[in-house]
């Protein structure tokens, strides 16, 4: 994988702009819900859905990238936006909502609100209906440093360390990401694993849209019906494990796949590779 910025599209519907990213020539898509501080032009765990055949379709969600905060305030609400994105943009069915860290509640929302639109629902790391982030003076942090007005120099000042001194900088943020001593996650990583997150990592902005993302939505788990793989890891500091236990036992068909992850990013463990199998079979289960 390699986080690069990719080309998106902005377009507008009834409820405002919305930037979106369409790749792959396949026959079926996936809706790819992604995580804080990300968008729609960084692309990160796809190639699972890309190479099994499958197009992606990754909106940015309220307050990230090009999709105002105006758009749609809540995960239920962008629900029905990207309803409507997947109406004109000619999609009938999807095959599954993805639902990547804090885009989770918005993939839960949409399998409850539009089950005739979603098929199958995949859960990554995925932030529940529970208190996130679990920690009052971590809520606090993310509000102060990841706010409207103040996370261009927060980022700023991400980058220029991942310049400077990269490996301290990518120690920085991994420590956040990882019950694990940082150096045991470190030393985990190859060479290649590291560049792809430093990439990542440089390439990361919050807008609006993270703040947003820790209010506190209704739980509509209990109201999905399609099957749901939740994938999570015990060792993860950011979204803790509790939050893929609550939604597997609320949703009515979720399996619940742990993780070996040495932290939230799933992505980079050494167990990866099973666990895409596991996601392309539960794609074409019956």
């Amino acid at each position: 994988m390699m986080a690069l910025e990719r080309e998106t599209i902005t377009t507008r519907l009834a409820a405002g702009p919305v930037e979106y990213r369409l790749d792959g020539d396949g026959p079926e898509t996936v809706v790819i819900f992604h995580g804080g501080h990300m968008r729609a032009a960084l692309a990160l765990g796809e190639e699972v859905f890309t190479t099994s055949g499958y197009r992606v379709l990754v909106p940015s969600r309220p307050g990230y990238g090009r999709t105002p905060l105006a758009t749609a305030t809540t995960p239920a609400a962008f629900t029905d936006v990207t309803a409507d994105l997947c109406r004109t943009l000619g999609i009938e069915r999807v095959a599954a909502v993805v639902g990547v860290s804090a885009g989770g509640r918005t993939a839960v929302a949409m399998a409850a609100r539009h089950p005739d639109l979603v098929r199958r629902v995949i859960l990554q790391s995925a932030v529940g209906f529970g208190p996130w982030p679990d920690d009052r003076r971590t809520r606090l942090g993310g509000r102060l440093v990841f706010n409207a007005r103040v996370e261009a120099a927060s980022w700023a000042a991400v980058r220029l360390l991942m310049r400077t001194v990269p490996q301290a900088g990518l120690r920085l943020l991994l420590r956040d990401l990882s019950t694990r001593p940082v150096g045991q996650v470190m030393a985990a990583l190859s060479e290649h694993d590291q560049a792809e997150l430093l990439a990542l990592f440089t390439l990361m902005r919050s807008g609006a849209g993270f703040v947003n993302d820790m209010l506190p939505v209704p739980d509509c788990a209990g109201h999905v019906t399609q099957p749901a793989l939740v994938i999570a890891t015990r060792t993860d500091r950011s979204v803790p494990f509790t939050h893929a236990e609550s939604l597997a036992a609320t949703i009515h068909r979720a399996e619940l796949v742990e993780s070996r992850a040495d932290g939230h990013m799933i992505w980079f463990a050494p167990d990866y590779p099973a666990i895409t199998e596991k996601i392309r079979g539960f794609l074409t289960a019956a």
